[in-house]
Parts: structure tokens; sequence; C-alpha cells
């Protein structure tokens, strides 16, 4: 199933097969992404057995950093590790363990009795998830035809958003609360039996066996040396960028939101993550459109403008949780989400097949070890400002003027085809 073979015919079963796959995957990723942030708040009240919340909250949001750190670090490390797999044994095999992974330890969490137990599973659920974003990408870009790869780009990274708002929609049919947050661990543990989808349906990419039939993978070696070295170090600050926004402050939207709205409204952490998760989809598909129309480096730079004059208006303006907290939150998730429809327009571009899973997989994923150091320091600046997440916020997502001056050291891949 070549992808230049496949542009000359009509599309096979195979192909849409491997599209579903890869969408549903990250689809429950995005529900395992937007999981967290709806039930941390009131895990942790429950799980510090505190009776003052005043005083938990500036106990919530250093453990809240502790387990997102987890969490990226894991996912790091997945995605080298799973991302090896894909090149060494087949993008469909390493896809079913990684879905299986991240499945039966986020599942595991609804027995957690301490916050670092949380976190520790955490840690092991997000190797799979890591691995995951790295395989689908990998597979639905070898498999379908290139004209195609901005609407496929802009598919992909919307399906976690997809799931972040199906998260929400979970959270607002039944609210999660101190007495009841376990539930949420469990649902998040269905996407297990996807595994038996993409085993007996999804076909190997051809592109994938062809490159190993000619000469053996070694991915890490090759990633890490010649030409490919700019290009990863390259694609893993461009992805840091937008991890350190995302898991540094925006992912802390519906906690600012809960603190906000206090008991009251025990519904307002739900409707932000609805709300951020509209903006995200549609950012996921208007980032790599404009990246096929104006090329990659304009585009990168753009949604860094974009996300630094929202995020800086949204956390230096806002003092309440009403319809304009939920107007800017839309507008702030459309921003910084719309980098998840850019990397996978732009990663598969810069690595040959027989490296293509290990380098996207380690350039996005490497890039959450920063982010796990951004969301620490958010954490340490709520802290500091006394339990202020947009004082923090503020602070962290002056990240993207890095990203803005980075950008023009990168290869421009416009209308280029996928490297051999």
């Amino acid at each position: 199933m070549d992808s230049t073979a496949a542009s000359k015919s009509t599309l096979t079963r195979g192909q849409w097969m491997v599209l579903l796959a890869a969408f549903l995957g990250w689809l429950f990723d995005g529900f395992e992404l937007g999981l967290f942030p709806v039930v941390a708040r009131s895990a942790l009240l429950d799980l510090l057995k505190s009776v003052d919340v005043e005083a938990a909250d500036k106990l919530v949001g250093p453990w809240n950093a502790r387990i997102n750190a987890c969490f990226l670090l894991g996912a790091a490390s997945g995605g080298l590790v799973f991302g090896w797999l894909g090149d060494r044994i087949g993008r469909v095999r390493a896809l079913a363990l990684s879905i299986l992974t991240y499945s039966l330890f986020t599942g595991f969490s609804y027995f957690a009795q301490a916050p670092w137990q949380l976190g520790v599973l955490r840690f092991v659920g997000a190797l799979g998830m890591g691995g995951e974003w790295s395989l689908g990408v990998a597979l639905v870009m070898e498999c379908w035809p290139e004209r195609l790869r901005p609407l496929l780009a802009g598919a992909i990274g919307a399906a976690a958003n997809f799931g972040f708002l199906l998260t929400g929609v979970v959270a607002a049919l039944k609210h999660v609360t101190v007495d009841s947050w376990r539930w949420m661990f469990l649902v998040g543990a269905l996407p297990a039996f996807l595994v038996f989808f993409v085993i007996i349906c999804v076909p190997e990419s051809e592109r994938w066996k062809a490159a190993v039939r000619r000469e053996t993978a070694r991915p890490v070696r090759e990633i890490f040396s010649g030409r490919l070295l700019g290009p990863t170090l390259l694609a893993i600050a461009f992805a840091s960028v937008a991890l350190i926004g995302t898991w540094g402050s925006v992912q802390w939207l519906p906690l600012w939101s809960d603190q906000l709205a206090g008991r009251a409204n025990p519904g307002a952490k739900a409707e932000t993550q609805m709300v951020q998760a509209f903006g995200a989809i549609v950012g996921c598909f208007v980032a790599p459109l404009v990246g096929a129309r104006l090329g990659r480096r304009p585009s990168y730079f753009l949604l860094c403008l974009a996300s630094l004059l929202l995020c800086g208006y949204m956390f230096r303006a806002i003092t309440e949780f009403n319809r304009t907290f939920l107007l800017l939150a839309f507008g702030v998730s459309l921003a910084t989400a719309s980098f998840y429809g850019w990397f996978p327009l732009y990663f598969p571009e810069l690595f040959p097949t027989r490296a293509r899973a290990t380098g996207q997989g380690l350039a996005f994923n490497f890039g959450r070890v920063f982010a796990a150091g951004g969301a620490l320091l958010q954490g340490e600046l709520v802290a500091h400002f006394e339990g202020s997440y947009a004082r923090a916020g503020a602070v962290v997502t002056l990240v993207y003027l890095v990203g803005m001056a980075l950008i023009w050291l990168a290869p421009e891949t416009k209308g280029k085809p996928l490297p051999e």
C-alpha cells in the first residue's frame, strides 16, 4: 500500500483502516490527556485528606505539577521506546502494544491511595501514549497519498482534542467531586479493546517493509548523527515550545476555573475543558492548511505569535469565571493546540522512512522532558504567587518568543515528498 501508487488510484479499505486506527488511538490519547486536569483537584484533595480547602490548594498545585511531570517524562520515554520498536518490528504491532500500555495503567489508577502512586501510574501509562503518536503518524503518512498530508495532519491533530472534548462531556454528565473521581480512570481503560481491531484489521506500512528490506534499521544512531542531527534537535525545540506552553499553563485552565467558580459551580472545569477542546479541534485543522499554503516556517511563527498574544491577555486580564473566561479559553486553546496539527505535517518530512517513527517520536515526545520542567515551574510559580494560576501562566507562556526565533533556522519542506 505505497502512498505514491495510492495517489494515482482510489483509496483502499486498508488505508481507511489505518486512518481509523490512528484516529481512534490518538482520540483515546486525548481522553488520557484531558482526564487528569478534570480529576486532579478533586483527587488530590481526597488523597491529601485536607479539610481546609484554601490550605489544600497550596498543596494541590505542586502535586499536580509533579504528577504532570511524571506523565510528561513517561511520554518522552515512550516516544523513544515505542518509536524504536515501530522502526524495528513494524508500525502495527508496536501501535497495539502502545495502546494496551496506556489503557491498562490508566485503569490501574483507580486503585491509587496516595498522590505518589498516581504519579507512578501516570508515568507508566504515558509510555504507551507517547509511543502511539509517533506510530500512528508514521503509519498514516506512509500509507496515504502525499497530496492529502495537510488534511490528514489536521485530522490526526484534532483526534486528540475530540478525546479531550469527550473527557469534558463525560465529566459534565457525571460531576467529578472529592467523593467521586475514581470512576473516570476506569473509563480511561476502555481503549484496551481497540488493540484487537488494530491487530486484526490494520495492514502494515509497505514503505516500512521496503525500507527494512533495503537495509537494517538503526534509527537511534541515525537521527543523532550526520545530516539528521540538526533537524532532530530543532524538532525537539519546536515541540518543547508548544508543550511547555500547553503543560505549563493552558492545561491548568480547568483547575483555575474550578478555583474561580468554587463549590457553587462544580461543573466549571468540565465547561472549560469542553470549550478548550472545541477551540483545539479548530486549531488543529487550521494549522496544517496554513502550513501548506504559507510554508512550514511562516506558519509556525504565526502560531507562536497568536499563542503569545492570547495567553498574555487572558492571564493578565481575567479575574472571574464567566462567558469572557470561556471565550478566551476557546481562543487560547485554538492557538496553542494548533501546533499539534502542524507537527504531523512537518515532522514526517524531516526523517527517512527507516528512522521516521523514532525520529518524530523522539522529537515530539522529548519535548515533553522540557515540558515537565515547565509544569514543575508552573507549580512552583503557583505556590510563589500564593495560588494564582493566572500570574504563573503569564510567565510560562513567554516561551513562545523562543519558538518565534528558532523556526527560521529550520529547513523549509513545503512541496517536497516524504524522504525515503
